[in-house]
């Protein structure tokens, strides 16, 4: 890592900011394939990660000279680790992955991967190399010869090759995860692997105004790594999609004909990390998007127009010990709960958190809005 970036953070006014700035990953010659070779070095040009997902773009070079473009998929699989587990099976040595690239100017090609388990890392992984044809000074070194092939850890696919060409122009990648199909060392043949495709992500796009409209609800099924920089949005230029009755029981008091609630889907499956999606949301006055619980996930509200009443698990927060307490209808379950009611208007969060409840009611005479945003707690 350049020792710039140590003096930058050692500075009085940068040393705050140290864990927002705080460059990618380090990735040390040892964690890449063919440096157990001294003719190899790799120079990363850029990361991409996504819950237990990390992806490379390099170039290798070869006795000094540029040689070829690569992308590396790195896998933790702690998800996959537990749906294999449910079948009374470790995931040992190897898995397989399903890659399409999505260049930006020419037609996607997909092709499938196998992923070796990688002790230097303590993750699964596998080199996306553009040729293995032998370089022009000599031939490839032993060491890393051994590792190239149809299934090795360097490998190189030819539907996939045209698009490893130019790495400036991939811009996208989808990946899922499985189990081998063997089970190893014992060559058991599995013959209905377990997969990570995502948690079964869906996503929303605004394709009618139809309140509650299942042509909303889009499914992806895989990982997107995105390897765009930045986005500039304004958020009224986002359709809404509309919602009837959201994340209410049909039993639930506050259920009516007109209660309909508008999201901004701003950001999905542009995010890495945990995060799953970043809205804005609108309740008109008098209408109510319905208490649930979150399981698994962690959500937090900004309130940023508008006056309201946001509902929290009694005892989700200490601090709310003295605002009133009301039983409320939790969407999902068939008892109610107790909850606090909280006054929100610009300014305030509601922060919930795995296991938490939260709910908000527009008790004004102008649109409540709020932005949020939601990743996984794991």
């Amino acid at each position: 890592m350049d020792t710039r970036f140590d003096q930058i953070n050692s500075t009085v006014e940068n040393s705050i900011f140290h864990v927002v700035f705080f460059p990618d990953r380090i990735y040390h010659a040892q964690y890449l394939n063919a440096t157990r070779s001294e003719r190899y070095r790799y120079n990363v040009r850029e990361v991409r990660g996504q819950g237990d997902i990390s992806v490379l773009k390099a170039e290798v070079y070869v006795d000094g000279r540029r040689y070829s473009n690569v992308l590396r998929i790195e896998y933790r699989a702690s998800r996959l680790v537990e749906k294999a587990r449910q079948k009374n099976r470790f995931l040992r040595g190897e898995l397989l992955a399903f890659v399409q690239l999505l260049p930006s100017d020419s037609p996607a090609a997909s092709g499938t991967l196998k992923l070796t388990y990688c002790p230097w890392i303590d993750a699964y992984q596998v080199e996306l190399w553009e040729t293995l044809e032998a370089p022009d000074t000599q031939p490839h070194d032993a060491r890393v010869l051994d590792l190239m092939g149809y299934e090795g850890s360097i490998t190189s696919l030819p539907t996939l090759r045209p698009m490893l060409a130019n790495l400036a122009d991939l811009t996208r990648l989808e990946l899922a995860f499985r189990e081998n199909d063997r089970d190893l060392p014992f060559g058991f043949s599995i013959t209905n692997p377990e997969w990570d495709n995502n948690y079964e992500r869906k996503i929303q796009a605004p394709n009618t105004n139809a309140p509650s409209s299942p042509s909303n609800t889009i499914d992806t099924l895989n990982y997107l790594i995105d390897f765009q920089r930045g986005w500039y949005i304004q958020s009224s230029d986002i359709a809404p999609v509309r919602y009837l009755n959201a994340m209410m029981n049909d039993a639930d008091s506050d259920r009516r004909a007109d209660n309909l609630i508008e999201m901004r889907w701003l950001l999905q499956r542009e995010f890495g990390s945990t995060v799953v999606f970043f809205h804005e949301v609108l309740i008109p006055p008098g209408m109510v998007e319905g208490t649930h619980q979150h399981i698994g996930s962690e959500e937090l509200y900004y309130i940023i127009e508008g006056e309201g009443i946001a509902y929290m698990g009694e005892n989700d927060d200490p601090a709310t010990r003295n605002f009133p307490t009301v039983e409320r209808s939790i969407f999902g379950f068939d008892q109610p709960r107790r909850c606090k009611e909280l006054p929100v208007k610009p300014g305030s969060i509601i922060f919930t958190k795995s296991g938490g409840i939260h709910g908000i009611r527009n008790h004004g005479q102008l649109p409540l809005r709020f932005v949020a945003f939601l990743y996984h707690s794991n």
